[in-house]
């Protein structure tokens, strides 16, 4: 390893940096050009030529944004070989006039020796060299270089022990309040995930501090770049644990030029709702396993009710009564048609209706008519007679309205859990999750509102489908049930998920907006692939749920079972699937060995044969512990806070419950305050962690969170 380079080697390498933004300029301005041409194009509504202008438009401002997005960061590597030129890396790649590569993508085949090539397997590498940037957009320039000479003598350094300066400058870096991408000091173990096909199932397995969520948005930006035409039309969705969480994250892939991306929290699952709050322990275990599948049918045959007492309806002639011998029949046909709850309605309210006309019409004629002799014409036009008058009679409606009424997801849940009644006739030990009418949704509500849309059907009327945008609709569920389904019991089979006719009214009418925001208003929107990071905490009804958004399984899940704190939560990766891919990161670039050596002191509380990952450096620093008296918390932490804040970089309290936390309105702004739900998947430079008996009381995993998410310094106070 050589690093820093000579006078002449930085100004060569700076050379070449400023060759290859005057390229990106160029192309830029080309992309930009064409993309302001097309949308000046006039066409007509309806028109193909319409569809080809926003083609046009949208391709050239994707390159444009793209290219805009790599101004920064543009060349962070070079590749010699044995024999031929240098292969220059970077974000986006770049081509001479003449057709000759400038500058290979960083997911590009080409690129991949610069993350794997070892000096056992150098892959024709001689020589690698990581370029350190300064500056911003075409100002940035090469302001030190670390070469990897791949030979046999370098075998012998062990990889275990030791990490490139480049990574460990990358490591040691202040952090900031945002996640920054790892292009440039991608390793090997997580180049070889982001690789991985398209098709199917990756679940990553990593302890904290490996990488997994900059694993997971890096292998989005690969699949989008190997299979843009695919991911471009379908989006990616992204699900993280907290919006805290997403805001830290939201920059990576945009760095990377990449924004056909939707992202969500398990709260925002259910289109229209998006909560943060959740259930106490006891109530989420029960709303998050499948057995709350039959609570919500039942609660929706509940809906299809029976007649109190008989409900008479005064006709011209005639007055019909409506009583449960009546509405039997009706209501089985209506349960029988397969339909969901609001259109199964329209079945019995003519079944009902036909019941009615026919008591009518034999009472009308008693005496002359039999019941033989309904076929007759004067029997017929007196059956639509009273067919006309009952289609008009308020009362009729008013009935169909009381035994078979038409709910929305959020009515039938709310008066649900809203009734001691409901509940208990369901199942007595359903009272748990009783709360009060108007109470705001869970995380835990999100998946059940979402389940219960397909019980229950849309609450409008729908119009006639039009015939093209079906056989469009068709085609698509074709090439869903071409995916093969899972053996696990969260499998769901494109029928299950959306029929061709609800499926044909996305192609019907305009396309407005990227990609992306098309996908996170349609509920109904299959996406081409899906991310869930801290996968641990997700239950088998969120799983549900996302199988509809990705019938073809076609899936990232990363996460840590050590950390797992949602009672209904994975206990097991292969509850997943069996055919999934399983890979495990081992490696800890994040958490100093100090400090993990704390923190595993914990593992055995979570469970047996838990070990923590191996840190890559030691930084000298033990973390520090007191304990403080509870009257004296407040004055103590604001002392801790001010003796350990860093310089530079990012400082975080995580307690049992920051909004109990005395001192708070001492803290200074630049400190962030949070739970330990809230700090899954972020880090910080320094951490204190305040009562973490009363964190480890509530969850061990929870305290083997907090005490892991610092880069630099961790501080522990205790309270007695």
């Amino acid at each position: 390893m050589e690093d820093g380079g000579t006078a002449r080697e930085l100004a060569v390498e700076n050379e070449r940096l400023r060759h290859l933004h005057r390229l990106l300029d160029t192309e830029l301005a080309e992309a930009s050009r064409r993309a302001t041409a097309a949308a000046a194009v006039e066409t007509e509504v309806g028109d193909a030529s319409r569809w080809e202008r926003d083609i046009a438009v949208t391709r050239w401002s994707e390159r444009a944004a793209r290219l805009r997005a790599a101004r920064t960061g543009l060349c962070f590597g070079r590749l010699d070989h044995a024999d031929g030129p240098p292969t220059y890396i970077g974000r986006t790649g770049l081509a001479e006039p003449d057709g000759e590569t400038a500058l290979v993508d960083w997911r590009a085949p080409a690129a991949r020796p610069f993350y794997c090539a070892t000096a056992a397997n150098p892959e024709g590498v001689i020589r690698r060299r990581h370029l350190r940037l300064a500056g911003l957009g075409p100002d940035e320039r090469v302001v030190a270089i670390h070469d990897d000479v791949l030979d046999r003598r370098a075998a012998q350094q062990s990889a275990e022990t030791a990490a490139d300066p480049a990574l460990l400058a990358a490591l040691t870096a202040p952090r900031g309040s945002a996640m920054r991408d790892i292009v440039a000091t991608i390793q090997a173990e997580q180049d070889a995930i982001i690789r991985l096909p398209l098709a199917g199932t990756v679940i990553v397995e990593g302890g904290p501090g490996t990488g997994k969520t900059a694993v997971a948005l890096h292998r989005v930006a690969y699949l989008l770049y190997t299979h843009r035409e695919l991911l471009s039309r379908r989006a990616v969705l992204v699900v993280g644990p907290t919006d805290g969480f997403l805001r830290y994250v939201a920059d990576v892939l945009p760095s990377l030029g990449e924004n056909a991306v939707v992202f969500t929290t398990p709260g925002g699952l259910r289109q229209g709702v998006h909560t943060s709050l959740r259930d106490e322990p006891e109530v989420a275990r029960v709303k998050g396993e499948l057995s709350i599948l039959e609570v919500l049918r039942r609660a929706v045959a509940q809906r299809q009710e029976l007649p109190r007492a008989p409900i008479p309806i005064e006709l011209s002639d005639v007055t019909v009564t409506i009583d449960s011998e009546l509405v039997h029949p009706a209501r089985d046909a209506a349960r029988a048609c397969g339909l969901p709850h609001n259109q199964a309605r329209a079945v019995f309210r003519d079944a009902l209706g036909a019941e009615l006309v026919r008591d009518a019409v034999l009472a009308i004629g008693e005496g002359w008519l039999e019941p033989h002799e309904l076929d007759t014409h004067v029997a017929r036009d007196l059956a639509d007679s009273v067919r006309r008058e009952l289609a008009a009679h308020p009362r009729f409606h008013e009935a169909v309205d009381e035994l078979w009424p038409l709910c929305t997801p959020e009515r039938l849940l709310s008066e649900l859990l809203s009734s001691k009644e409901r509940l208990a006739a369901l199942d007595p030990e359903l009272v748990v999750l009783h709360r009060e009418q108007g109470d705001a949704w869970t995380v835990s509500d999100a998946p059940l509102l979402d389940e219960l849309v397909d019980l229950l059907g849309p609450v409008e009327e729908k119009a006639a489908h039009d015939d093209g945008a079906e056989a469009d609709a068709r085609r698509l569920l074709a090439e869903l049930a071409e995916a093969e389904p899972g053996d696990d019991e969260f499998a769901l089979r494109a029928s299950d998920v959306v029929d061709a006719a609800r499926l044909a009214e996305r192609y019907r009418g305009e396309q407005l907006g990227s990609v992306a925001e098309r996908a996170a208003a349609d509920r109904d929107w299959t996406y081409g692939h899906v991310v869930v990071d801290e996968a641990q905490e997700l239950t088998p009804m969120d799983w549900r749920v996302l199988l509809r958004r990705c019938p073809t399984r076609s899936m990232t899940i990363v996460g840590d079972l050590a950390q797992r704190s949602a009672p209904a939560g994975v206990r097991n990766w292969a509850d997943l699937g069996e055919r999934a891919v399983h890979r495990r990161l081992t490696v800890n670039y994040r958490t100093p060995a100090e400090i993990m050596e704390r923190a595993a002191q914990v593992l055995p509380e979570i469970g047996p044969g838990l070990e923590p990952p191996r840190s890559v450096r030691r930084t000298g620093e033990e973390p520090w512990e007191r304990t403080v008296e509870r009257a004296e918390l407040g004055r103590e932490l604001a002392a801790a806070v001010a003796e350990n804040r860093p310089t530079v970089g990012t400082m975080a309290v995580i307690a049992p419950d920051p909004a109990a936390l005395p001192g708070l309105d001492v803290l200074d702004l630049d400190v962030t305050v949070l739970s330990p739900a809230e700090a899954k998947g972020r880090e910080f430079d320094v951490v204190i962690v305040v009562d973490p008996d009363g964190i480890r009381a509530r969850c061990p995993a929870d305290l083997y969170v907090a005490l892991t998410r610092a880069t630099q310094r961790l501080g522990i106070i205790g309270v007695r």
